[in-house]
């Protein structure tokens, strides 16, 4: 089975084709930091229309890089949310409307189920159950994820994403936009201990998580010394690690799983990969690459989808608010 999956659900335009025998056959991103960098944030309007003007090239892309054509597409997959309701709108659209041309399924597709699922795009990949840390700039989760559709959310954060605060304790930093990757690279240079920055609700049981806290803590220290950003983004970048690191722990010890995934656009930051491997455990995480919004993972989770006889989409038009534990099972 081939599976087109197509990805819009915020700032990367995406396309990709994965086969239920050979995986991931051609994938293609646009990313639109350069169209939004002015504005220090993503702008719904101008994500939208530049959508439009790229999911076709970059469908045409991918399909000449699997050496395909239309015809030998089997269904398409498309996000339908979580995510800007204009962006999805365009991914939607185009996927019912090629999925009703070709006579093919068209299934809209949960982004987070996509994230949890890309390192299944890797090998050796994890084997269901397995501990998730779905970690970016819009969400922050702890999942237990038992099978295709059974996740249980063990905890989120009640406030700030951690990727959110990154980004936004980059730009404090003087970074840009989008800056924690920035932060990450100017950590390399800094004391990770010159500024004692909390471990927010790490001192009491549970596995939510906040990261507001740990912001501002940032942005007093930014304002009372200037010239030690790198001590600044080193020491931030510990305390969410540590935060994080230590909220996973925890879930580690209350499910007795023995696998960590580690996914989304803040699971590529090296500190983070290393202080979990570091518990002992078995990790897993995609390449950087999917790391970050892409469509391998959509059209990943389409072909596992397809495959145990979903057939028909379980969502009409979009859900910018669509939890990943509201989820089912593969309807047949």
């Amino acid at each position: 089975m081939i599976v087109l999956g197509l990805e819009s659900s915020c700032d990367e335009t995406a396309s990709a084709l994965y086969c239920s025998e050979r995986g991931l056959l051609a994938h293609a991103i646009h990313s639109q930091i350069a169209l939004h960098d002015a504005y220090g944030g993503v702008v719904p309007e101008l994500a939208s229309r530049d959508h439009v003007r790229k999911w076709l090239p970059l469908l045409r892309a991918s399909l000449s890089e699997a050496s395909l054509t239309l015809s030998d597409l089997d269904a398409i997959a498309y996000t339908a949310g979580p995510g800007l309701a204009g962006a999805l709108m365009v991914g939607a659209v185009a996927g019912r409307s090629l999925g009703f041309a070709l006579g093919v399924p068209a299934i809209a597709i949960n982004h987070l189920e996509g994230h949890l699922l890309a390192p299944l795009l890797e090998s050796p990949a994890p084997a269901y159950p397995f501990l998730c840390l779905l970690v970016s700039g819009g969400h922050s989760l702890i999942v237990a994820v038992r099978g295709l559709g059974e996740y249980e959310i063990l905890g989120e954060s009640v406030d700030d994403a951690v990727g959110e605060a990154f980004d936004k304790t980059a730009k404090l930093l003087g970074l840009g936009y989008p800056g924690g990757a920035a932060l990450a690279a100017l950590a390399e240079s800094g004391d990770p201990t010159a500024f004692a920055f909390p471990r927010p609700m790490t001192d009491r049981p549970g596995l939510q998580m906040s990261f507001s806290g740990l912001k501002t803590a940032a942005l007093t220290a930014t304002r009372a010394h200037p010239g030690r950003e790198a001590d600044i983004a080193a020491s931030f970048q510990a305390a969410a690690v540590d935060t994080l690191v230590i909220k996973v722990k925890r879930a580690l010890a209350q499910t007795g799983l023995e696998r960590i995934v580690i996914a989304g656009g803040v699971g590529a930051n090296t500190h983070l990969r290393e202080s979990l491997k570091a518990l002992g455990f078995s990790c897993f995480y995609p390449r950087h690459e999917f790391c970050t919004d892409n469509a391998a993972m959509i059209a990943l989770a389409g072909c596992l989808r397809a495959d145990a006889g979903e057939l028909v989409s379980v969502v009409e038009g979009v859900k910018p608010r669509w939890p990943v534990d509201s989820l089912l099972p593969p309807a047949r």
